[in-house]
């Protein structure tokens, strides 16, 4: 065996690390394929689900219909004018029929399921008798015409090495009105309007988080506000400033003649 010295030995090993393909595999830093943008799940879901309203799923499948033809008589028009497609027919065109029977079986799991709405690929294949790649060009579709909102999950594993592991769960969906075919859609295909006492127990409930947030400090405001690992870590962090600003203020406290000063008027 030829003997090396610490240099020649050092310079291995880091030319090793540096060499493609080892370093980085493409997965999550905790080593598990999760996808950008994706939020634990079961710490969101209260405020992204909404329950539809009376009446709301059956006007919301006939008005994606409607868009739909609305995109072949657009593409159509364009075609025999000669001209291109501006991005609202664009995104119409390109609402395929695959696309309208996944949103129909989505607004079935809205109605029944009370607005939470997570199935997986699988379960969408197999109530629609459609493709996985079908459905995922169907609800990229869905996203693009305005009519879906989708928020990315994923879900903690135990495993025996050290460190935390996440793994990528189904989708969360949120059927909506686009807002853009709003003011073109007949009156009984639109949305109902939210009360006005539902819309004043909304505000009265903003503002009355936002001064709790303003009372709290450092600490639990990061454990309110963030949540997970980096809520944690920046709670820990909003505790050493809570004792260091705790120390200052005791520091920096005014001289005796100063706090006889400001007594009378404390008491006036």
């Amino acid at each position: 065996m030829t003997a090396l010295t610490l240099s020649e030995a050092m310079t291995i090993v880091i030319g090793n690390a540096r060499k493609p393909g080892r370093a980085h595999s493409g997965l999550h830093r905790t080593r598990q394929p999760v996808l950008r943008g994706s939020l634990e799940a079961g710490t969101f879901e209260d405020s992204f689900f909404r329950v539809p309203g009376k009446g709301e799923a059956d006007r919301l499948l006939k008005a994606v219909k409607a868009y739909a033809v609305e995109g072949k008589r657009a593409a159509r028009a364009a075609r025999a004018e000669g001209r291109p497609l501006d991005p609202a027919e664009r995104a119409a065109t390109t609402l395929t029929l695959g696309a309208v029977e996944v949103m129909e079986r989505l607004l079935v799991y809205w109605r029944t399921c009370k607005g939470a709405v997570y199935p997986s690929y699988d379960k969408l294949a197999h109530d629609t008798g459609l493709g996985r790649a079908t459905i995922a060009r169907a609800l990229k579709q869905l996203v693009a015409a305005g009519f879906l909102m989708c928020q990315r999950r994923f879900v903690r594993v135990e495993d025996a090495a050290p460190g935390p592991r996440r793994k990528q769960t189904s989708n969360a969906y949120c059927p909506v009105f686009a807002q853009k075919l709003v003011s073109a859609l007949p009156r009984w295909m639109r949305p109902i309007p939210v009360p006005d006492d539902q819309l004043q127990r909304e505000a009265d409930r903003l503002t009355e988080t936002a001064t709790m947030l303003q009372s709290l400090n450092a600490r639990d405001y990061a454990k309110a506000v963030v949540g997970g690992d980096l809520g944690a870590m920046l709670a820990r962090l909003g505790a050493a400033l809570d004792q260091h600003w705790e120390r200052e203020s005791q520091k920096n406290t005014p001289p005796l003649h100063e706090s006889i000063k400001q007594a009378p008027s404390e008491l006036a």
